[in-house]
């Protein structure tokens, strides 16, 4: 029998009790605090990650996380995966998974972790790999420990802090730390702290934070992007490597001229049987525009996109002769590609970084490698012309919801430069829908329909032109006119005009039972092509901003004629509904006795306006939907 005899080792052993304790309080389900389980699919109970900067070209990251899932949705919080690459390596790797209770159910060593490329099902190839456990719960909630640690060359990239990942995740605690004990210059900063409860711990040399007991975010509709109001810290090193590369900035001037010199310059060869057959195509073109019009259209035929994650740190585009000869390449290399080609005929053009899909900015004032995508520029006096060049169907300076109204890096070979991409607000984005409708004693309805779209208008109407007859009939029928019944569409031509950026739809429409007819009354809906009856959800105590994303204009011409033996009594009365949103228009006028006309104008304005005015917001768009099923009576004569 042992017997603590000694006040010193009983109270050292009271404090490893508790301690032990502490620690076993994470692994159980039971212990979380019911404040934190609300609008939560996943409680982060403890994530912390240390990054220790050794040297320019040495950092060591180590990182574990106790996370509780709690549904089968809160999986994505629980990810076990580490990646890797050719100037990484890692050093440590474990998981283990405990139940409800805190009982141990499964634990994972690395050997026991798959080792795969890190290929994401559109890359060609890449240098980097993951190492990843695949486990499937048979229960919730589980609680999963995971602990890595990894050490890399590349300091390039320093792991930003982003303690609330996203919406209905909770975060019981998270710490960061950055040590620089080599004292290299280096740049932080800090995003949407306030409001949180976030302890700042850092000095000259540590960066340090801690948050604690932050409740899961609920999704709002029509709300910014988490990036807009969640926590967020980066750094970034003055002096750095990248993949073996050494490199130097404080700003974007020299970061641009950094990447020009290193990553792009000397990347611009092309075989000469290619230089010669561009320059054949601009034999005598002089206008420089025009020029670039004839090698974007050379380059979209020719080529095709792949992704390629290699070439340091996967931020080197693949040399242009490279792309030439195989025919493909990613959005660094085909841009490179493209600009290359402009090089040979003289027109000047510079590699661009971007984020591309959400819409989202280049952070002017902290200058760091960002982007997740390249465009190319062509400066013209002041209206610059963007290219989008993985794209073998892009109209030529088109970029599209993808790419535009935010701020990008142009590379320049002096300097880097903040600039804008087009932008297409409001009244830009257009549909303009025209149509004769005849309506036959049946309560039948042919019509022939005339619809153009421009803008981002033009964007969401884009993929058509890709369709086969048999795809686009069923897109018709099961998502653009999937209100209406019964509609069948006997003829169309589509026409994509690129040199205007216009889509056009001609459409012969038939819609059998449009209108219910009985002995007294003819009663059909007026709005046939371009119904939009979406209400936003209704919140009780709405938390989040209101963000409406894209504005556009929607017009609509219908001529309608009724059948012979019916009248028109009377028509609706014109409508408006005015707003800080937006405004909606409908006007009747008739024009003999069996012929009248509907005219629509629906117009929602972007922008980001306070959650109190979410309900007002709600209430135009419930008049919208209500003024949309407008329906009109025709009596026998």
């Amino acid at each position: 029998m042992f017997t603590v005899k000694s006040p010193t080792i009983k109270i050292l052993f009271f404090l490893i009790s508790i301690a032990s304790y502490s620690q076993s309080n994470l692994y159980t389900a039971l212990t979380i605090p019911k404040e934190l389980k609300e609008n939560a699919n996943a409680v982060v109970r403890d994530y912390s990650m240390e990054i220790n900067i050794e040297d320019v070209d040495k950092m060591i990251v180590t990182e574990r996380k106790v996370v509780t899932v709690l549904n089968k949705i809160g999986n994505e919080d629980a990810t076990i995966s580490e990646g890797y690459d050719n100037h990484s390596k890692i050093t440590n790797l474990s998981a283990t998974i405990y139940d409800a209770f805190g009982l141990e159910i499964k634990k994972y060593k690395e050997r026991d972790f798959l080792d795969v490329s890190a290929v994401d099902g559109v890359s060609l190839y890449t240098d980097s790999r993951v190492k990843y456990v695949d486990y499937k719960p048979i229960s919730y909630p589980y609680t999963l420990v995971y602990e890595a640690t990894y050490k890399t060359s590349t300091t390039g990239f320093i792991p930003s802090w982003f303690p609330v990942n996203g919406y209905f995740v909770a975060v019981e605690k998270s710490t960061y730390k950055v040590n620089n004990e080599k004292q290299i210059p280096w740049r932080k900063k800090e995003e949407n702290l306030s409001g949180f409860t976030i302890e700042n711990n850092s000095t000259e040399h540590q960066v340090s934070y801690i948050l604690k007991n932050q409740k899961a975010f609920d999704y709002e509709n029509s709300a910014p992007a988490g990036r807009d109001f969640l926590p967020h810290v980066k750094v970034a090193l003055n002096q750095f490597n990248l993949d073996g590369v050494n490199g130097a900035f404080t700003n974007w001037e020299e970061f641009g001229k950094w990447m020009h010199s290193e990553l792009i310059q000397g990347r611009d060869v092309v075989d000469e049987s290619t230089k010669n057959k561009v320059l054949a195509l601009v034999n005598g073109v002089e206008d420089p525009i025009e020029k670039a019009k004839i090698v974007y259209n050379f380059m979209q035929n020719k080529t095709r996109y792949i992704s390629v994650q290699v070439g340091i740190g996967g931020w080197q585009p693949i040399a242009a002769n490279v792309v030439d000869e195989v025919g493909y390449g990613d959005c660094k290399g085909l841009t490179n590609y493209t600009k290359a080609l402009l090089d040979v005929v003289g027109v000047t053009s510079y590699f661009t970084l971007v984020y591309a899909q959400d819409r989202r900015d280049i952070d002017k004032d902290f200058a760091s490698f960002q982007g997740n995508h390249a465009i190319l520029n062509i400066p013209n006096n002041g209206n610059d012309i963007w290219l989008e060049c993985t794209s073998q169907t892009a109209p030529f300076g088109f970029l599209g919801k993808f790419t535009d109204d935010r701020d990008v890096l142009v590379v320049t070979p002096e300097k880097g430069i903040i600039k804008h991409t087009s932008t297409y607000k409001n009244l830009d984005n257009l549909q303009v829908t025209n149509a004769n409708i005849k309506l036959t004693e049946e309560g039948n309805l042919e019509a022939d329909v005339n619809i153009l779209s421009k803008g981002t208008q033009y964007d969401d109407k884009e993929y058509i032109d890709g369709l086969t007859d048999e795809e686009l009939i069923k897109n018709y029928k099961s998502r653009i006119w999937s209100y209406n019944n019964n509609l069948e569409i006997p003829s169309f031509k589509i026409t994509n005009d690129k040199e205007k950026v216009q889509f056009k739809e001609d459409l012969k429409v038939s819609i059998k039972n449009y209108a219910s007819v009985n002995e007294n009354e003819y009663l059909f809906r007026v709005n046939v092509f371009s119904k939009n009856s979406y209400v936003p959800k209704r919140y009780r105590n709405r938390e989040l901003p209101l963000k409406i994303n894209r504005g556009y204009k929607d017009e609509d011409s219908l001529t309608i004629k009724i059948p012979s033996s019916y009248k028109i009594d009377f028509l609706p009365e014109n409508q408006v509904v005015s707003s800080e949103f937006g405004s909606y228009k409908i006007n009747f006028k008739k024009i003999d006795e069996e012929t009248f006309s509907y005219h629509r104008e629906l117009i929602i304005k972007e922008g980001i306006h306070s959650k109190e005015l979410y309900d007002d917001y709600r209430d135009f768009r419930k008049k919208i939907a209500k003024l949309e099923n407008t329906r009109i009576a025709i009596t026998k004569k």
